[in-house]
């Protein structure tokens, strides 16, 4: 069993600190881009119901047939 003194069990503890801020970070920073690529997917899929409902249907040969 290994023994730690007090000070390494602290620099231990503040660098496991550190790195939970740090991925704290990592995560505020993705959720934000997670929001950015959400806000552009919307923003896309009501440009492409836009542009359906404006889209005109020219009749092709297989609609001719029919008719």
């Amino acid at each position: 069993m290994a023994r730690y003194t007090k000070a390494q069990l602290e620099k231990i503890v503040f660098t496991q600190l550190e790195n939970l801020e740090a991925m704290n970070d990592l995560l505020k920073i993705m959720k934000l881009q997670n929001d950015l690529i959400t806000n552009a997917n919307q923003k896309l899929s009501d440009e492409i119901k836009d542009f359906k409902e404006t889209f005109v249907k020219y009749p092709t040969a297989l609609q001719r047939k029919k008719n």
